[in-house]
């Protein structure tokens, strides 16, 4: 299960089919450094949506794998 407080680095190593999601949300630096140490919570408020979308779609594509 994906969390909040999960490090974007950390989710793509272990879900990499959650890039296409972060990529539908405007989340193109999911290769970046700051994506190493920056969690999907922060990286929603920085990029301005919400979370709770974020993560509903999240579970779903690593739970549809």
């Amino acid at each position: 299960m994906i969390t909040k407080d999960m490090l974007i680095g950390d989710l793509v190593r272990q879900y990499p089919e959650a890039i296409r999601t972060l990529m539908q949300f405007g989340m193109g630096c999911v290769g970046c450094p700051s994506s190493q140490m920056e969690s999907l919570e922060e990286a929603a408020y920085v990029h301005g949506f919400n979370i709770d979308e974020l993560m509903d779609a999240l579970n779903k594509t690593v739970e549809a794998k």
